[in-house]
């Protein structure tokens, strides 16, 4: 059988009978999405990565707690969550790093510059908000699978989402734009 041909949710049955292969195979199809999430909620990359191993363990752990395996992935997005927030409820009394500001390079930004311009305007969002653009940006999820996730109504998520998407606007919106000469 062809690897994109098996279903998450039959590696979740071999895997809670104890295949091990079947998991291991469930982390090969996850584990870049997990790290790419973590890494741009806790801006650093060496944590990203501890952080996808200790969520790929603690799913595995309890892999016998997911009640329906078709929503493997906001349960393991949401371990992901909680692991994020709990390494930065406990990374907060160092502060935060001053960050470049990008937003006064006019509108012929090359592709580098656009992309560090994104990631720096990302990190100046709420935790809150930036979590909301990574779900329904960079990993595409529905607005329901977010509230999953984020534990919190789906209003809340749609709140979040339309304000972080408006201050990404202003942050990134070209001086020349705002009205600004």
């Amino acid at each position: 059988m062809i690897f994109r041909e098996v279903e998450d949710r039959d590696l979740i049955a071999k895997a809670r009978r104890g295949d091990v292969e079947a998991y291991n195979l469930l982390v090969s199809r996850w584990e870049r999405r997990v790290y790419s999430y973590l890494v741009r909620l806790v801006n650093h990359r060496e944590d990203a990565m501890d952080l996808s191993q200790d969520v790929f363990l603690k799913a595995y752990q309890n892999l016998g707690k997911l009640d329906d395996p078709a929503r493997f992935s906001s349960w393991l997005f949401r371990i992901a969550h909680n692991e994020a927030f709990s390494l930065l409820r406990r990374r907060r009394p160092e502060g935060e790093l001053g960050e470049a500001c990008y937003q006064d390079r006019g509108p012929a930004l090359l592709p580098v510059e656009m992309s560090l311009a994104v990631e720096s305007a990302l990190r100046r969002l709420s935790e809150d908000q930036r979590e909301a653009v990574l779900l329904k940006i960079y990993q595409g999820f529905k607005f329901e699978e977010m509230a999953e996730v984020l534990g919190c109504p789906v209003s809340t998520v749609k709140s979040r989402l339309y304000s972080a998407l408006e201050a990404l606007k202003a942050a990134l919106a070209p001086a020349l734009l705002r009205g600004e000469s």
